[in-house]
């Protein structure tokens, strides 16, 4: 089935048009199942008086919300860059997973308020050959759901998609507590049908707090996948000339939109124009091979200068002898008149931050106890 539907409405789903067309088929499919099966539901909890099927019910009717808001981000999401936007509006994908998380946090705040009161006054429930028979039908198909959109997910590593597919799988889990319920109050003649409601609803506000959780990070800007990161640092290093390379940082402006800048360390002997043609190499192969647009900020690293290799060399002995985590980088002697300057990065933990003034002074007093007369300049950047 999945194959055929792909076939029939998505050509090419790696380019940003197929892509937008994956995330508008998965949404349409939501939005006609999740409401198919609302009606069925809340119609068998009407008929059998079950407040645990209603919710379960009213629970596809927020999957159902959460597909439009899913189908209206990725069709958003395929609006060029403007003036405004400069890097293009692919983070609406982001934003409707936000509003999916807002909307299940609400309807399980209502579902949790409604089965209380359930709780407190139950009443028996009527179990049916339909009531059994929705349940049934309702399980099979968010089983089916869960599997489709999540193969759409992995296949255009969509995180929206992901979400959806891990939320309908909690259904069938949900789902099957309620039939649980019902068959347990219809045999045994236990009313337990207000605690199933609850610990539905309770199942659906956890579900919205971690999608609003995981939605939450990425538009806020958490680190960057530790993959890219090792796969743009390979692709750097493995062009012939480059010393090394820091300062990396990865901007996440949507799938598909991932800027990232950098500072790479050439010889200072070479010459300029052959450090921008390699560079220049350098970002081209970025965007072709992981479509990241990377900017490379050049760092001439001083070679066959034995002065500068002997510094390099304490300076680096001193930081790891403070800590083990911390690395120099960007290191430069400037001679002057009177006594030389050095000055370097020191990139740190984020724990560690705060701290950057003791480790300043203690960077400085171990160099004036190795009898090194110098004038410091020390800077510091995150490392994570």
């Amino acid at each position: 089935m999945t194959k055929l539907l792909l076939r029939l409405f998505v050509k090419e789903p790696d380019t940003p048009d197929g892509r937008a067309r994956v995330g508008s088929l998965a949404g349409t499919v939501g939005i006609l199942c999740n409401l198919l099966l609302f009606l069925g539901k809340v119609t068998a909890g009407l008929l059998s008086g079950s407040v645990a099927i209603a919710a379960d019910g009213w629970n596809n009717l927020t999957d159902a919300a959460s597909s439009i808001v899913t189908l209206l981000g990725f069709r958003f999401s395929r609006k060029p860059a403007d003036a405004h936007h400069p890097f293009g509006h692919a983070r609406a994908e982001y934003l409707s997973g936000l509003c999916v998380a807002v909307l299940i946090l609400f309807i399980g705040t209502e579902l949790a308020r409604g089965s209380v009161d359930k709780i407190l006054e139950p009443k028996s429930v009527e179990f049916t050959a339909v009531t059994f028979g929705v349940l049934a039908a309702s399980i099979a198909v968010k089983l089916w759901m869960s599997l489709f959109v999540g193969k759409l997910s992995r296949l255009i590593d969509s995180k929206a998609l992901a979400a959806t597919s891990v939320d309908s799988r909690n259904d069938v889990i949900a789902t099957s507590a309620v039939l649980l319920s019902c068959l347990v109050g219809h045999f045994f003649r236990l009313r337990i049908d207000g605690w199933t409601g609850l610990a539905v609803a309770v199942f659906i506000l956890h579900s919205g707090y971690v999608i609003a959780r995981e939605t939450v990070s990425i538009l806020l800007g958490e680190q960057a996948d530790r993959e890219l990161v090792e796969k743009l640092q390979s692709l750097v290093l493995r062009h012939e000339g480059i010393l090394g390379i820091h300062d990396l940082l990865i901007h996440d402006y949507g799938p598909g939109r991932c800027f990232a800048s950098a500072h790479v360390e050439l010889s200072a002997e070479e010459d300029p124009l052959v450090c921008h043609e390699i560079i220049d190499h350098l970002e081209c192969d970025a965007l072709e091979e992981l479509n990241v647009r990377l900017v490379i900020h050049f760092d001439p690293v001083a070679v066959n200068d034995a002065e500068w290799e002997r510094l390099h060399s304490v300076v680096e002995q001193i930081v790891a002898e403070i800590d083990p985590q911390l690395s120099v980088h960007s290191f430069r002697l400037v001679r002057t008149q009177s006594v030389p300057r050095l000055v370097f990065d020191v990139s740190i933990p984020y724990g560690m931050t705060g701290q950057e003034p003791q480790l300043r002074d203690r960077i400085t007093d171990a160099l004036e106890q190795r009898g090194e007369r110098c004038r410091t300049v020390v800077r510091f950047d995150g490392i994570g």
